[in-house]
């Protein structure tokens, strides 16, 4: 069984929501990412969102845009990144999500990708600009090659029409990201108002776990979408810590002891 599916059955099992840190490979170098990953697993995370740095990243706000700008000058790459996970896998089986966009994989190759990124250990693939039927197509594929495939994340935002839903969700595999806001990635100071209406929207379609992304960023916010959700993703408020400390030998500790606290928000928000 898949990791991402195994974590979801033993925290629903455990009445616990996930925790999901989202952070750019490479940033602020390849090496760091691997320690980063590890003290991110001691601090809490339930699963690791590892974003290949892209040159024209449209969803992405400043603070990730910036990560991926010195991700890239420190000489990351496809096959560095996947290299990466190779790495960690070394020391761990936290389950592991590529996040990404079009561009990069479509030049690496489809297959290939798959194939590699899954032999390395990754567990699932969230292509941002992806459409659902292209993702439906690149499964198949790779069941007709034999190629074993990455799990199919995908997003589901504030303004998909209900009409598309079911088309979304019949294509998602391991769980759905939801983004909780029109825009960019970035931290937020409050969070939107209507999480909970359009989760219970999307669950009449599906019973795929539900994960809330985009704004995210205190212990406090994490503990309302944890209640709400089955999974709460971190991502620009991380990345922000890691830009700002920068490459010093405590940076991984640094980033754990940040991560703890919204990290055991999330643990207990089912049951406050």
């Amino acid at each position: 069984m898949n990791r991402i599916t195994q974590t979801f059955r033993r925290l629903q099992l455990e009445g616990k929501s996930a925790m999901i840190a989202f952070i750019t490979a490479g940033d602020p170098t390849l090496k760091s990412t691997v320690k980063i990953a590890l003290e991110l697993e001691k601090a809490g995370v339930d699963i690791l969102e590892l974003g290949i740095p892209f040159s024209d990243p449209l969803a992405d706000g400043p603070i990730i845009q910036a990560a991926s700008n010195r991700a890239l000058k420190a000489g990351a790459s496809v096959q560095a990144v996947i290299e990466l996970v190779r790495e960690i896998r070394r020391e761990s089986e936290l389950p592991i999500v590529l996040f990404t966009y079009l561009n990069p994989v479509y030049i690496y190759g489809f297959d290939r990708f798959q194939s590699d990124a899954s032999e390395a250990g990754a567990d699932g693939l969230l292509l941002l600009d992806l459409p659902p039927q292209e993702a439906d197509r690149n499964a198949e594929l790779a069941t007709k090659n034999g190629v074993d495939h990455l799990l199919s994340i995908r997003l589901i935002a504030p303004t998909t029409p209900t009409s598309r839903l079911l088309e979304i969700t019949n294509s998602a595999e391991g769980f759905i990201y939801y983004v909780s806001r029109e825009g960019v990635t970035g931290e937020q100071s409050t969070l939107s108002n209507d999480i909970a209406g359009r989760l219970e929207v999307i669950r009449r379609v599906t019973k795929i776990p539900l994960v809330v992304g985009f704004g995210i960023s205190t212990p406090e916010q994490a503990a309302v979408v944890g209640g709400l959700s089955d999974g709460v993703v971190i991502g620009s408020a991380i990345v922000r810590q890691i830009g700002e400390i920068g490459d010093v030998p405590d940076l991984p500790k640094r980033i754990g002891e940040f991560v703890r606290p919204i990290a055991e928000a999330v643990s207990k928000s089912k049951h406050d």
